[in-house]
């Protein structure tokens, strides 16, 4: 705890156009005394404290500097995020004191496990990290009191996996990732380290595969989102500049001319770009891209593929199928589109070109 005792009695002398000689003479001390006050070479008795508050009209709170901390769990939690933020090791401290105020509390636990594994980076001795996996193993016997839907057993075991790679015993952390992948979650990290680290590439292909074709699901749905909300907000060159961008991503993943479920998502994304030429009031664009779409669509349809074969890098489960959960063929997909979409120009013209190429 740092108290600026010297430098207020200091200042307050100062503000009061008190001489060093007049301040002791006041006080019944001597010269000297003050002059170690001031420079903090000696601490006065508390009795002087007193008696020097009282002559300064003061407080002693005041005088020592002190000021009270906010000391509930997420103020603390708050204040060891800033001390993270500019690697202040006295995080370290405060953590331990925090855990001893508050030994049941799964917020800190969690949060001061996280310190610990922040500050292992480096760590020659992985002193940190150790603390790290002690503080997570407590902290998954009080998961029950967690309320952030961001955090679960999965999360805390992902980070536990991280402390031990920074130890440098990947197989565990492989392991302990390899149990808690529910869903592909960390296949990505899973085949990093398996290729970097433990050179077992024919292991690590099948998880990248995977990890890969989920990540490009995950991106399609964050684009179009984001597109979305672009376009509420009337920036609409951000908006059309995602989704052709996404575009352009998708099609470096397909393989051959067969129309595949590349080709079916690439019409959910030329279509958002049609909604958003029509927000614009650009006819001409939307319908140029609605006809893009009815190509895709009658092609996709006339043979349709929901197989991952044509996917450029098919080694995960070569004999899965996809769906994007949009209808049970491509038109039904962009039909659906329309509906949530609820551009009533954008269907009009739709149901115009779709009748023509009947």
């Amino acid at each position: 705890m740092k108290l600026a005792l010297a430098e207020n009695i200091r200042a307050f002398r100062k503000e009061r156009r008190l001489t060093q000689e007049q301040f002791a003479e006041a006080l019944g001390v001597t010269v000297g005394s003050v002059y170690k006050w001031e420079t903090g070479q000696m601490t006065p008795e508390l009795e002087m404290i007193v008696n020097i508050a009282d002559f300064f009209d003061t407080s002693m709170d005041v005088l020592l500097g002190y000021r009270v901390k906010d000391n509930r769990a997420d103020a603390l939690m708050k204040r060891l995020a800033d001390d993270c933020r500019v690697r202040n090791r006295e995080a370290l401290a405060e953590a331990e004191k925090a855990l001893k105020k508050y030994p049941n509390s799964f917020e800190v636990m969690h949060g001061c496990a996280q310190v610990y594994a922040f500050f292992g980076v480096g760590s020659k001795d992985h002193a940190e990290s150790k603390r790290a996996l002690e503080l997570y193993e407590q902290a998954l016997l009080l998961i029950s009191q967690n309320h952030d839907p961001r955090i679960n057993e999965q999360t805390i075991s992902s980070e536990m996996a991280s402390a031990w790679m920074i130890m440098g015993e990947r197989e565990k952390s492989i392991e302990l990732l390899k149990k808690n992948n529910a869903g592909g979650m960390y296949s990505d990290t899973i085949g990093m380290v398996l290729a970097l680290d433990l050179k077992r590439y024919e292991e690590a292909e099948s998880f990248l595969s995977e990890a890969l074709l989920l990540n490009i699901i995950r991106l399609v749905d964050s684009v179009s989102g984001y597109a979305l909300v672009l376009s509420h907000r009337k920036d609409y060159d951000a908006a059309r500049k995602m989704l052709s961008e996404l575009i352009d991503y998708l099609r470096q993943f397909k393989e051959g001319e067969k129309a595949d479920f590349t080709d079916k998502i690439m019409a959910n994304m030329v279509l958002a770009m049609a909604h958003v030429y029509t927000l614009e009031g650009k006819t001409g664009e939307a319908e140029q891209c609605l006809r893009n779409v009815l190509a895709i669509v009658r092609e996709f349809d006339a043979a349709p593929d929901y197989g991952i074969q044509t996917f450029r890098y098919p080694a995960f489960h070569k004999d899965a199928v996809f769906s994007d959960g949009l209808g049970a063929s491509a038109a039904e997909g962009i039909e659906m589109l329309l509906s949530l979409l609820g551009n009533q120009e954008l269907s009009e013209m739709w149901k115009e070109m779709t009748v023509d190429e009947q």
